[in-house]
């Protein structure tokens, strides 16, 4: 009974060191947001560079990407400029940013809303990003410059 006793604690006490995989904290919204505005702080930086298919995919949800994709491969191949011509995260091609704000709420199930506020070359600006939740974490849906069309709706047109 003692001997039976010794096992049984054993086998608990082995079983309490046993590592436990606890998975990685997923990026929240804000952080994603956020890790997208972080290269534009320095002026001299790069912002983020949507010149290779992996660069656009790690941003945007994928229908969105594809049609992305599909225009700079047949404007490349005509010798033209993309639809985007322009980076579509501070809506100017140039920068100097400043006083970066970021706020994101809650849009419904697996959805956001972030709204990014700054200065660049002194001009007020305010960007709107229309977030998923995907398997492989948040992407943009699309975006708002507050004027027609949204970055989706340039590409509706093509």
């Amino acid at each position: 009974m003692i001997a039976r006793r010794n096992v049984l604690l054993a086998l608990w006490i082995g079983i309490a060191f046993v590592p436990v995989e606890v998975p990685a904290a997923e990026p929240s919204a804000t952080s994603f947001v956020e890790g997208i505005y972080a290269p534009y702080k320095d002026r001299n930086g790069k912002g983020n560079p949507l010149d290779t298919d992996a660069a656009v995919k790690r941003y945007f949800e994928p229908k969105l990407a594809t049609l992305i994709i599909k225009d700079r491969n047949k404007a490349a191949k005509r010798g033209d400029a993309s639809t985007l011509d322009m980076d579509p995260f501070i809506d100017a091609q140039d920068w100097d940013i400043s006083a970066l704000d970021v706020a994101v709420r809650d849009a419904g199930d697996d959805k956001a809303s972030a709204t990014v506020s700054f200065k660049n070359l002194d001009k007020p600006t305010t960007v709107v990003l229309d977030l998923v939740k995907l398997r492989a974490g948040w992407r943009i849906a699309d975006i708002n410059w507050g004027r027609k069309p949204t970055l989706r709706g340039l590409f509706a047109k093509r």
